[in-house]
């Protein structure tokens, strides 16, 4: 089989195709180009390079109409970013603005507390030293009625061991008579 498709290719050469004389319905060649010359002239008659090229110039009108959106659309887009970023920057400035407010109320909060704290350390140190006063005086007066029972003590002791009844009469005859005296 392959034998035979090649003998076919061998005799079938276009050299033997266009044989005879150039205008003759014989050659090849003549046939093609009238052929050709027909083809051509149909597509004259129907138009065609016409509707080619008015099928060229629908699709780029649509071509261009697609651009002239596509750039309506960039613009848009452009415009619509702006417009974000303009917002964005407005949150920023109101969020820097409002950190900035809430370190200065900290702040604030810190220094209004340091003050309650200093003016309650002050009280509480009145306060101590009020009772520190209180005790000492309390102490004070412990040691005095103390030192005057001692006193007293040893004064009667001592009065005691002096004092005779007749020095202990006289004696109680002058202090009614100075409580008389001081009453009257």
């Amino acid at each position: 089989m392959k034998k035979l498709a090649v003998v076919l290719a061998l005799t079938a050469s276009p050299a033997m195709a266009a044989s005879g004389p150039f205008f003759s319905l014989q050659n090849s060649n003549f046939v093609v180009l009238v052929a050709f010359i027909v083809f051509v002239g149909i597509l004259l008659y129907a138009k065609v390079p016409g509707r080619i090229a008015g099928l060229l110039d629908g699709r780029a009108a649509q071509i261009k109409s697609e651009l002239d959106e596509a750039r309506a659309l960039r613009e848009e887009a452009k415009a619509l970013l702006a417009s974000y970023e303009k917002k964005h920057k407005q949150v920023q400035e109101q969020a820097d603005q409002i950190v900035a407010a809430a370190k200065k109320e900290a702040r604030a909060a810190a220094d209004q507390a340091k003050a309650e704290l200093k003016s309650s350390i002050a009280r509480r140190l009145a306060a101590a030293e009020e009772q520190i006063d209180a005790a000492e005086k309390g102490a004070i007066r412990a040691v005095r009625e103390q030192a005057i029972a001692v006193a007293v003590g040893a004064a009667a002791e001592v009065l005691s061991k002096q004092m005779t009844a007749e020095g202990a009469a006289a004696s109680i005859d002058a202090a009614i008579a100075q409580v008389d005296a001081k009453l009257h």
